[in-house]
């Protein structure tokens, strides 16, 4: 396997040619390029690693790796288009957010169907259902990216503080209102009571930058029901109960703020940033697309390169102190049915290995090499496979096993998939503008929400 270290990004990977002597002679001279995200912990670039080498071993295909920081992944496509050298196979995190509803629209995507199509029994039918997206050149829809994770909304809770402030988790209200009461008007007083610090009791990502914002601001929504489009992707804003929905998930979001009970600096805060506060302490919830806040701890826990003391830290950390629990149940009593996020990766139809590349995918898409990658995540993606939701990682401690009750609750997509042009709006993150617009500008929730509502028909109409 050839790879590139790209930046400061180092990939345990192995020398070209390593598997040589094993593969199939007509296949020496092929080599793919791919694409891939940097992994969030080591053993996500490792996993991928294994699993190119066993991919090259079979095959002879040789596969040349190239691993950029998320930031960096759609400039560099979106150049890498343009110039008409696009890799044969690329994966990004961002990807199905922000374009790849926009790049199967406009026909730049190839069809990946005689891949999914064998092998789809195996995948939860929610991660085949984002994976099918629209392409008006063709006039149909298809298999216009391949699923590997997922992720979905989860609530991580300083425990220790919650008892230092005097209370227990089972002091936490499940309504909602109570909810966000519970934690502005009793556990932040008693929390600067306790500790003399000027300690917030909410993370709330308010950063037009910030996909925590955006997706975030979607669980308020949903708490409201609020629906923006159809199963077709036609927009129902001028439905009057979406307004009123709108109104409601929009003050309840901004309501935190405005009476102090979140950092000021959250209406600047990027993705890392509500992580950032949580690990210092500096806030005693926050919500979170993932439980990366709390398996950094475990990542701690497990790092032989730190002290013994900095490891039992991370354990105490992970095994007691922090809590990884859900939303309280919505204002009008059930419980929510959470967003989920279901990555994708893609094939260009400008590529020029496309056999090949489909080739590699069918290959890592196999469970025992799927698998692997996804755990080596710790927790912070979700399988997409049948087999792999019920492995035996999901029940190893209480973070990944309130994961996967939550999922197997059932969730639900985003507009993004059934209306490309909601990518265009979260690239603008009109949700967090909206926000800024109440806390920042003082403008009142109802004439946000009417500029909220005239940009999504401006854009997505």
């Amino acid at each position: 396997m050839k790879s590139k270290v790209i930046g400061t990004v180092s990939l345990v990977v192995a020398a070209a040619g390593l598997f040589a002597a094993t593969a199939p002679a007509f296949a020496q001279q092929k080599t793919i390029t791919v694409w891939w995200v940097k992994g969030f912990y080591k053993s996500e670039d490792e996993a991928l690693a294994e699993t190119i080498k066993k991919f090259e071993a079979k095959t002879g295909i040789k596969v040349e790796l190239s691993q950029y920081a998320i930031q960096d992944m759609i400039p560099k496509t979106v150049a890498a288009l343009d110039a008409g050298t696009v890799p044969d196979v690329a994966y990004s995190d961002s990807y199905d957010v922000q374009v790849q509803g926009k790049w199967a629209y406009e026909g730049k995507l190839e069809d990946l169907t005689d891949v999914m199509d064998p092998i789809k029994g195996r995948f939860v039918q929610n991660t085949l259902d984002a994976s099918i997206l629209y392409n008006d050149v063709a006039k149909k829809k298809a298999y216009y990216g391949f699923p590997l994770k997922q992720q979905s909304m989860h609530v991580q809770i300083w425990n220790d503080m919650l008892e230092k402030a005097g209370f227990k988790q089972s002091d936490i209200p499940n309504d909602w209102t109570g909810y966000w009461s519970f934690w502005c008007d009793k556990v932040q007083p008693a929390i600067r009571k306790a500790t003399g610090q000027r300690i917030y009791a909410v993370g709330q990502p308010m950063g037009v930058e910030s996909t925590d914002s955006f997706q975030s601001f979607y669980t308020f929504m949903d708490a409201y029901h609020v629906k923006l489009v159809d199963d077709d992707g036609k927009l129902l804003v001028d439905d009057p109960k979406v307004r009123d929905g709108l109104i409601k998930a929009l003050k309840d979001y901004t309501d935190t703020y405005i009476k102090g009970c979140a950092p000021p600096s959250a209406t600047t805060w990027k993705d890392p940033d509500n992580n950032v506060a949580f690990h210092n302490k500096t806030i005693v919830m926050t919500h979170n697309f993932t439980i990366s806040i709390a398996a950094k701890w475990y990542e701690e826990s497990q790092n032989q390169n730190l002290t013994p003391e900095q490891r039992e830290a991370g354990k105490k950390a992970y095994e007691q102190d922090i809590v990884t629990a859900s939303f309280p149940k919505a204002p009008d009593g059930p419980t929510i049915k959470y967003r989920s996020d279901v990555k994708t990766g893609l094939i260009f139809t400008a590529a020029k290995n496309k056999a090949e590349g489909k080739q590699f995918l069918s290959f890592l898409l196999q469970e025992e090499n799927i698998r692997p990658y996804i755990e080596g995540a710790l927790g912070r993606w979700f399988p997409v496979t049948k087999e792999s939701q019920e492995s035996p990682f999901w029940q190893a401690d209480k973070h990944r096993k309130a994961v996967y009750t939550q999922f197997k609750g059932g969730t639900s997509q985003f507009d993004f998939t059934r209306n490309w042009k909601f990518t265009i709006l979260n690239n603008e993150n009109v949700w967090a503008k909206a926000m800024n617009r109440v806390v920042s500008e003082k403008v009142p929730v109802d004439k946000a929400v009417d500029e909220l509502i005239a940009r999504i028909k401006q854009v997505a109409g």
